[in-house]
């Protein structure tokens, strides 16, 4: 499909340059990093931006470094990079298994987890990676630099708390204290390159914390703090799991489209969190498992 209107395109090598010509264009500039999305908006005419801003060759955007316990991706850090991060699949490796699901191989080389988080689709598959370590994407505009939680990024269905004259500059976080293990997994309806159509990662810890984050179930992708107070300090048996189930309608809402209905939806996230749940623990335990990101 051709491109049905023009634009002007400029390579920028520094933030500064970046959020300059932002501060003149405002929400008639787009950001071109992997382009996978934004390039299909622009050929079906959903976006039609005066000026493409490409931040490829920003060095800091391409970085993944990890310090004093927080892991920092630069805004240009692509799936392939995670997937290739030895730190990310030891430390965080929910977010390298996630990485993993993300459509195939050669979007991965492309597509950029900044990027991810901008498009806020609701089956995106970093969100539940992110938010069970409660990350921070780290943004910038031509004024100031601020931080915004990622429980508070995610506004509405494509909507996100970045400002018009902001560009994602890096996304942090920490490892938590003491010993944990985590996982993601996905419910596609093919193993290969699909949408989920439930998705869930967790974060166990040895002091018996859950962390469990859902995406694809509701307009935005959602922390379940219910079902995390409700786990704290309780072993994982068949009770307490059959009772961390009933939890879930309350946590997300998901709806019947192409994909799924909206029960099996419902009863698939019930089924995936248990899963996830049992493999992080036995991963914790020591046991060597053979986890399976999509189910």
């Amino acid at each position: 499909m051709p491109i049905s209107h023009q634009f002007d395109y400029k390579k920028v090598k520094t933030t500064d340059e970046a959020v300059d010509l932002l501060a003149k264009y405002g929400d008639k500039a787009k950001i071109l990093a992997g382009g996978t999305d934004l390039t299909v908006l622009i050929k079906e005419d959903f976006a039609t931006p005066e000026l493409l801003i490409d931040v490829k060759e920003i060095p800091e955007f391409n970085k993944i470094e990890f310090s004093d316990g927080i892991l920092t991706m630069g805004a240009g850090v692509t799936f392939s990079d995670i997937e290739e991060s030895e730190i990310i699949k030891q430390k965080f490796y929910v977010l390298w298994e996630a990485a993993l699901t993300v459509a195939s191989i050669s979007v991965r080389n492309r597509a950029t987890v900044a990027g991810n988080i901008c498009s806020a689709v609701p089956s995106l598959d970093s969100a539940p990676a992110l938010m069970v370590f409660d990350a921070k994407v780290n943004v910038k505009s031509q004024k100031e630099e601020r931080t915004i939680p990622i429980s508070e990024w995610f506004v509405a269905p494509k909507r996100t708390a970045l400002k018009p004259n902001e560009i994602v500059i890096s996304i942090s976080m920490k490892l938590p204290e003491g010993k944990t293990a985590s996982c993601y997994k996905k419910l596609g309806r093919y193993k290969g390159e699909d949408l989920a159509q439930v998705g869930v990662g967790v974060v166990v810890s040895e002091n018996k914390e859950y962390k469990i984050s859902f995406c694809a179930v509701g307009p935005i992708p959602v922390r379940a703090t219910k079902i995390e107070n409700f786990l704290k300090g309780k072993d994982l048996t068949d009770q307490t799991i059959k009772e961390a189930r009933q939890i879930v309608e309350q946590e997300i809402s998901p709806i019947t489209d192409i994909r799924a209905s909206k029960e099996y939806r419902m009863e698939m996230a019930k089924v995936m969190m248990e899963k996830a749940l049992n493999d992080a623990t036995a991963i914790l335990s020591g046991k060597e498992i053979k986890t399976e990101a999509i189910i």
